[in-house]
């Protein structure tokens, strides 16, 4: 049987934590993009941490939800990556950032209608294809809906699912944030999604903005979003933990406190 898994971000404040010492981690994971050039200093980096650490590479920009198709030359980048790193995981958004020559740099939604749904598990399919291996995509936190949405967006995830086969990146602190943000109850998502398709979980922070909450990830996982985590890894199997901090980076020893908070409860469910 599968185990629960732990793991951080690495993150530029802590490169020489994760060169020099022993981490306390299962796994670290970096952004794809970063390393995705092949000299420089993240690449080299990321080779040395992977000596010591299995990897997840978890991208930003693929675009899945891009209308006129997925990038060759960033697919090709991808792969040479992964050929070299053998990552636990590769993952990306539920989302889109760019078309044609527009790219927004952000993660924007998706209205959750049919059409956007075979435009995206097209894309998925073509990512898996071309990647030889199963991707993990991750729910967005959002700020705004689509008056043209016609399915929640868990059964939107769901059919996601069933098409490509592909694994879900489960973040709990945007579950919440979305649910805060468009009122709908979070124990309906994890209901309505395909729990035996969550291989990995993101928690992080978030901060009050004007009328909605923001995916900050700047501070702590607070209560709320742990209450949601417990009630998460109660549906789903042993899953692949890790918390996200890209704000106000904390000394590593306090990041790793953190992460035994998630160890603390998943141990404390299985002995439930």
């Amino acid at each position: 049987m599968h185990a629960h898994r732990f793991g951080l971000g690495l993150r530029r404040e802590h490169y020489r934590d994760f060169l020099e010492g022993d981490v306390d981690v299962d796994f670290v994971e970096v952004i794809s993009e970063n390393c995705m050039v092949a000299g420089g200093q993240p690449r080299d980096i990321l080779r040395r941490v992977r000596e010591k650490h299995p990897v997840v590479l978890h991208g930003v920009s693929m675009s899945l939800g891009s209308a006129d198709g997925l990038r060759p030359d960033y697919l090709a980048r991808l792969c040479a990556l992964v050929e070299e790193i053998e990552p636990m995981f590769v993952s990306d958004h539920l989302s889109w950032s760019r078309i044609g020559r527009f790219n927004s740099h952000d993660l924007l939604p998706l209205p959750y209608t049919q059409e956007a749904l075979d435009i995206i598990c097209n894309n998925i399919d073509q990512a898996q294809e071309a990647l030889g291996r199963t991707m993990l995509v991750e729910n967005p936190s959002s700020y705004l809906t689509y008056a043209e949405s016609s399915m929640t967006e868990w059964e939107f995830i769901s059919a996601m699912a069933k098409r490509t086969g592909c694994g879900l990146l489960l973040d709990v602190n945007n579950v919440f944030v979305s649910a805060s943000n468009h009122g709908f109850d979070p124990l309906d998502f994890l209901r309505g999604v395909p729990m035996n398709r969550v291989c990995q979980i993101h928690l992080a922070g978030h901060s009050q903005g004007d009328g909605l909450l923001i995916d900050t990830h700047d501070s702590a996982v607070n209560d709320a979003v742990w209450s949601l985590y417990q009630q998460t890894i109660a549906r789903c199997g042993p899953v692949a933990t890790m918390i996200e901090r890209d704000g106000d980076i904390p000394p590593l020893a306090d990041l790793l406190a953190e992460l035994d908070i998630a160890r603390h409860l998943a141990a404390h469910r299985e002995a439930a």
